[in-house]
């Protein structure tokens, strides 16, 4: 990455993107801590509210913990060994991880500049010529809003499925079938009850969810080694290294090895994502500019090794007869009967609690993320009833009505599962394509205007790099997004239909309706003060 230099020539320019006024000589983005409060008033808000108390670790730590992998992996490792066989899921894991660096490397760059609790959602002001700021960033706010939401739900409903899967292998085994069976609605009670814990964690004080959150990486790294350093040790017929490697199958019943591989990306796609969730964090963060951004490529980084360990390991430990005894294991979760292959009911009950851990770690920062996100969403008025869901309470210093907004909204999206798997997988399904359909909608804003707004780098910076790295992720995006909404097996039936296309469409037609309905008369995009200076170690008046 090229190093950005003390000084360089800037616009100051007005908070709508108009014409530069005049060009300065003028330092780069602050990055020390006591410039924090100084880096957010120039942005556009006052530093009045929440409070900054998260460290360079508990940042990082959030970060990882947000990717979650020992916790969502497990939850879809299932998908790419049943669509195109074991090598599948190792190297759809690999590539998929490549490219979330390169995404995660793009969006890091743009919240470097602009850290707030809105991320990319609040970075559109500065991409985008002022007349337009308006419809981007609606479209953008609420996609990312949704992809937000339907993670965190789809995080509470897989908790409640592995907690109902350990229940089930100690329920006791009899002619394949367990004398305990979950039901949806038990399974949605579950997870209805696990979101109001998360909402519970999530309204406390920042000072508190920092040193909850200090301790969500460590023990994720660490109980992923340990697990499968047991799982290799312990699983007795382990299979071979071409099996693991080099055996790509067709079983979605495509036609096509090539197809089947390509829908083994939902797994990656689905644990990969949420690149800015760290960056909602931004004004509860001492030095957001440069920690931030550090803290997505790293976490990225980390969990993208911790991931491919976890699939190579997995894979390794198939059957022959996988696809009969693991895919369709009568737990209901491929890796829960890899965990009790290996360890038995004790050993694989033991292993399942770190994963349900992980993944509560992983669904309380998610929803974290969503509540800040809410927060900065609702400041601009983009939410009905806006003043409530942005007030901060006034004893935990935290925005705790967006935080039960998100709570009930999600409640709302798991009780669907009760009448129709299909529809809440579909909805579920939505969380990773609006995630990033969002960050490229912003990086392809970003390159399009380039000529018409001032852009005003951050600490981090790509460099040279950004441009190229910048169309590498729009396209990759646009192309994986298609694969993912088309139906994982053939031939089509309403019970296997991806019904993500049609709920995204529903959702698209919803809010460019409400949008041309009303919301375009008063709605006006991130709202800032009138003029966004380039921030520098000195007082805003030496510039004027």
């Amino acid at each position: 990455m090229d190093p950005v230099p003390p000084y360089h020539r800037s616009a100051i320019v007005s908070a709508g993107g108009k014409e530069p006024r005049a060009f300065v000589e003028q330092p780069v983005m602050a990055t020390i801590e006591d410039d924090d409060e100084r880096l957010l008033a120039r942005i556009g808000y006052k530093q009045q509210e929440l409070r900054r108390e998260f460290t360079k670790w508990s940042t990082v730590s959030y970060a990882i913990s947000i990717l979650g992998v020992l916790g969502s992996q497990p939850a879809t490792y299932g998908v790419p060994i049943s669509v195109g066989g074991p090598a599948t899921a190792v190297w759809a894991w690999f590539i998929g991880s490549v490219m979330a660096m390169v995404i995660a490397s793009c969006v890091a760059e743009l919240v470097s500049a602009y850290p707030t609790a809105g991320g990319m959602y609040f970075v559109t002001k500065h991409v985008v010529p002022e007349k337009h700021v308006a419809i981007w960033a609606w479209v953008i706010g609420w996609a990312n809003f949704l992809g937000q939401a339907t993670g965190v739900a789809s995080l509470a409903y897989t908790i409640g499925q592995m907690i109902l899967a350990g229940a089930s292998m100690n329920s006791g085994l009899e002619d394949g079938t367990y004398a305990y069976s979950p039901t949806p609605a038990q399974t949605v009670l579950v997870a209805i009850l696990t979101l109001f814990i998360f909402g519970a964690i999530c309204s406390l004080t920042t000072r508190a969810l920092h040193r909850i959150v200090l301790w969500f990486a460590p023990i994720n790294i660490l109980a992923t080694v340990g697990i499968c350093i047991a799982l290799l040790v312990l699983t007795p017929d382990k299979r071979s290294a071409k099996f693991v490697f080099a055996d790509i199958e067709d079983h979605s019943g495509w036609g096509s090895r090539g197809f089947s591989f390509l829908l083994g990306f939902l797994n990656v796609a689905w644990v990969m994502t949420d690149y800015d969730g760290t960056t909602h964090m931004s004004e509860e963060t001492h030095d957001a500019a440069v920690r931030g951004p550090l803290a997505i490529r790293l976490a990225v980084l980390v969990s993208g090794v911790l991931g491919l360990l976890l699939n190579i390991t997995f894979t390794f430990c198939l059957t022959p007869t996988y696809m009969d005894d693991i895919v369709h294991s009568p737990t209901g979760l491929p890796v829960a009967q890899i965990f009790l292959n290996a360890g038995g009911r004790g050993g694989g009950t033991f292993m399942l609690f770190w994963v349900i851990l992980i993944q509560f770690f992983t669904g309380a920062s998610a929803l974290l993320a969503n509540a800040r996100m809410t927060y900065a969403f609702a400041r601009d008025e983009a939410l009905p009833f806006s003043s409530l869901w942005s007030k901060v309470n006034k004893v935990t210093g935290t925005p705790v009505n967006a935080v039960w907004l998100v709570v009930v909204f999600c409640c709302l999206l798991n009780l669907i599962g009760i009448g129709s798997t299909e529809t809440i997988t579909a909805i579920f399904n939505l969380c990773a394509p609006c995630l990033d359909l969002s960050y490229v909608a912003v990086l392809f804003a970003h390159q399009l205007y380039a000529d018409k707004v001032q852009f005003i780098s951050g600490p981090f910076t790509l460099g040279k790099w950004s441009k190229p790295l910048n169309y590498l992720a729009i396209a990759w995006v646009l192309f994986i997004s298609v694969v993912l909404f088309f139906p994982t097996a053939k031939p089509v039936t309403a019970t296997n239909m991806n019904y993500a296309i049609v709920v995204a469409a529903f959702v698209g037609l919803f809010s460019l309706g409400w949008w041309w309905a009303g919301a375009r008369h008063k709605y006006t995009g991130p709202r800032t003060q009138e003029l966004m200076h380039v921030v520098g170690t000195s007082e805003p008046d030496e510039y004027a």
